[in-house]
């Protein structure tokens, strides 16, 4: 497999977006591409992970960078999946929020499982990392 690098200055169309969507697994309006282009144009933090040219792994978040961060999609190709991409996205949207921004998630109920493995803590509506102040 080839080398995953994470970035956070890529652009990305919709059709990358609801291929990514596809290749994950997770359920989004992926043959709504108008609909997808608005959620890249307004979503203010978009993480991604790269091999061999092609993404193969999202965090797409909502944020003001100082208090709150709703990540909205952690969605990793199944054939990256198990190596590590998504907590590593999850861990390069934290860093660039800042310890004292929660990050906060709704997490479908097939993926509820892993959050807690990276790091999210159980509330009785979604997971969140607490502020550290």
């Amino acid at each position: 497999m080839e080398e995953v690098i994470y970035r956070l200055d890529a652009r990305l169309s919709a059709q990358e977006l609801a291929d990514v969507f596809r290749r994950s697994g997770i359920k989004r309006p992926v043959d709504d591409l108008p609909r997808l282009e608005k959620m890249l144009e307004h979503g203010n933090l978009l993480g991604t992970a790269w091999a061999g040219g092609q993404v193969v792994g999202v965090a797409r978040a909502l944020t003001d960078f100082s208090y709150c961060c709703y990540l909205s999609d952690l969605a990793v190709d199944k054939a990256y999946q198990k190596r590590g991409v998504g907590k590593s996205l999850v861990e390069l949207v934290r860093k660039c929020v800042g310890e004292q921004s929660m990050l906060l998630l709704l997490a479908a109920p097939e993926a509820a499982a892993y959050y807690p493995k990276i790091g999210f803590e159980a509330v009785p509506n979604g997971w969140i990392i607490k502020r550290a102040s």
